[in-house]
């Protein structure tokens, strides 16, 4: 559950950064011992992290998306995915996570979408900097082994 504190911690970081109206989603595996688990899961977060149960019965949200349970996948503001990011880099205590939304909440990666926020080229001029040269360190592509924007 540090992960969730640790989510938590980045949502308000970001926040006070001005990096606003962000959703933030944590799927809870299907297997009983995380079920059990769910309230406490959902007690460490605030109520801006939605945290979501999967029936056992539903097919497995990881499964659809390609992915693993620890991974994390950010999304624009068009829906479209930005960047899947598996382990190591889905660790909270490194910066991929932060700078991948920073980037994805900042740049049109994947083409211009509508839905633009108006006031956020000041604070994304500072940003975008910074996250571009982390991220370049690692070549952090959108579409890599895990591309699956046209499923």
């Amino acid at each position: 559950f540090t992960f969730s504190i640790r989510l938590e911690d980045l949502r308000v970081k970001l926040e006070n950064e001005g990096l606003v109206n962000i959703s933030y989603v944590v799927v809870n595996h299907q297997g009983t011992q995380s079920q059990r688990k769910f309230h406490l899961l959902k007690e460490s977060v605030s109520d801006y992290i939605t945290v979501y149960q999967q029936d056992e019965q539903q097919a497995d949200v990881w499964t659809t998306l390609n992915g693993n349970k620890d991974d994390f996948l950010i999304y624009d503001r068009c829906g479209r995915l930005v960047y899947h990011l598996g382990l190591p880099y889905s660790f909270l205590s490194f910066q991929y996570v932060e700078e991948s939304i920073k980037i994805a909440y900042c740049e049109n990666k994947c083409g211009n979408c509508s839905y633009t926020e108006p006031d956020i080229d000041e604070i994304c001029e500072n940003i975008t900097k910074k996250a571009d040269e982390k991220l370049a360190e690692i070549e952090l592509n959108p579409v890599d082994q895990h591309s699956h924007h046209h499923h």
